[in-house]
């Protein structure tokens, strides 16, 4: 088998890829993508390859496209799934590392960090202007909770944190079981303070919070995403940040990426990371080795376990 790893991966995860075939562990180009793609039987990407109908048309021998991580919207299944192409992903190697990035991000809106440590280094000591909140008795709204959800749950728990969810696909018995009330967006967006973004991004989430829904939101809030860009629609984001009509915002990740010329920049009251949720070496170690043994189990016929698509598996 011929095994093409387009984008970087822990070397525990390349290693075991070598023992089932032949592997060409090289970033390429689109175009090289293209031009090379109908020679291999399994892809491996992270999100920097787009492996688009194009890509899909020209692989003539490919069996399973591996996806190191959890979202797979760099990828177009449905191109892939008419073909017979498995996709498969590693959905719980960055679990913990960005249920950690959004408590993070949370405390650092809490307590103003970024800006405190810019003072500092500008020689400035804005000790009475950095009065923050606690995180304590505080209510916490998710906006999807999943496997991330569920993980940020126990954690703001043990910080003392009320927790309420809006996700039509999660079972009770499973959010009684993690902690978290659920109720309707409307009441999450009202009572919550702060909000907690972990949603996958699709036609249904896409822009879902947006002018009518920071309009809810008490002036005191937090909004974080550290799921997908494009569920926050950034330019009413601005607006209310902009207007005060919400407390601050810490974005990880964004709609076109890298994020650029955004008016967003110019705020005091919004906290930036380059989409950085999945990148700890523990996760990114998981993400090659879980993504490399469902990869093998395909090629040699075995089912794998997480399929995103496993209506192609014959």
């Amino acid at each position: 088998m011929k095994i093409l790893v387009s984008d970087s991966i822990a070397k525990e995860g390349v290693e075991l890829l070598k023992g089932a075939g032949d592997v060409n562990a090289a970033e390429l180009t689109p175009e090289e993508l293209l031009a090379q793609i109908g020679e291999y039987e399994a892809l491996v990407v992270r999100s920097r390859t787009k492996v688009t109908k194009d890509v899909i048309d020209r692989a003539a021998k490919l069996k399973v496209i591996g996806r190191a991580g959890i979202g797979v919207d760099n990828i177009d299944v449905k191109a892939a799934t008419a073909k017979g192409i498995v996709v498969v992903n590693a959905p719980r190697s960055s679990t913990t590392s960005v249920a950690e990035l959004a408590i993070g991000h949370m405390l650092s809106l809490a307590r103003s960090l970024p800006r405190a440590d810019r003072g500092i280094r500008g020689g400035k000591w804005e000790k009475k202007q950095l009065k923050g909140v606690e995180l304590f008795g505080k209510t916490l709204g998710f906006v999807g909770s999943g496997r991330i959800g569920s993980e940020v749950a126990v954690r703001a728990k043990a910080f003392g944190m009320k927790t309420v969810a809006y996700d039509p696909y999660l079972p009770a018995d499973v959010a009684q079981k993690v902690g978290v009330e659920l109720c309707n967006l409307d009441r999450l967006l009202r009572e919550s303070d702060f909000i907690t973004i972990h949603a996958m991004l699709t036609d249904e989430t896409r822009g879902m919070i947006g002018v009518a829904e920071f309009a809810k939101m008490k002036p005191s809030a937090f909004i974080v995403n550290c799921a997908r860009g494009g569920i926050i629609d950034e330019t009413a984001l601005y607006n209310a940040l902009k207007d005060k009509k919400i407390a601050g915002a810490a974005l990880d990740v964004f709609a076109k990426e890298p994020l650029a010329d955004s008016p967003l920049t110019k705020l005091d009251n919004i906290v930036f990371t380059p989409h950085i949720g999945a990148s700890t070496k523990e996760g990114q170690e998981r993400a090659g080795v879980q993504v490399a043994e469902q990869v093998i189990k395909a090629i040699n016929g075995t089912k794998p376990d997480s399929m995103v698509n496993p209506e192609a598996w014959k």
